[in-house]
């Protein structure tokens, strides 16, 4: 099973904002390219959004249903994967703070995914899980297109005191 967590600086119910518009899936999840409500009322229970996956000029349609929803902070998805099967993704939000702590469960359910799981598929999913919660952290922290060049240019890993994280050690 494929555990991710992230800290995003906002609190709960603007995490779940996000995570509540069916429309805005595809800017947050790795590989997808367009989403869109499919039926019922995204994100309760049974309702599905359809997204699209571009490999190359290839293009796959998909969907993703809602098979879990406590409002506010717990989701748990479907994601149908054509010929490769299905996977069960489950998001869980939790107060830190006055921050958000978002806990990222995904593992494949049926279809070749799960019988070709294994610890290089793990690896895998992890390095998605990563961009996907950095994505849906820029997302939910306003910080997309107006983050700084020093901030885009920090190397993964660096670490930085309070005191330049805030801006304050900066010429």
């Amino acid at each position: 099973m494929a555990v991710r967590h992230h800290l995003i600086r906002v609190p709960p119910s603007a995490v779940w904002e996000i995570l509540a518009d069916g429309n805005r899936y595809a800017e947050w999840v790795v590989g997808t390219s367009e989403s869109h409500p499919l039926r019922g009322q995204w994100p309760h229970k049974d309702a599905a959004i359809a997204y699209q996956v571009r490999l190359g000029p290839v293009q796959l349609d998909n969907e993703t249903v809602v098979r879990f929803c406590e409002e506010g902070s717990r989701l748990e998805l479907e994601a149908k994967a054509g010929v490769l099967g299905t996977a069960r993704i489950a998001i869980e939000l939790r107060p830190w703070g006055e921050n958000c702590l978002v806990i990222v469960d995904e593992h494949p359910l049926r279809g070749a995914g799960g019988r070709l799981h294994n610890v290089g598929f793990e690896a895998m999913i992890q390095l998605r899980h990563r961009t996907m919660l950095a994505r849906l952290a820029r997302l939910c922290e306003g910080t997309g297109e107006q983050e700084d060049e020093h901030e885009a240019r920090r190397p993964l890993g660096q670490v930085t005191t309070a005191h330049e994280a805030d801006g304050a050690g900066r010429a």
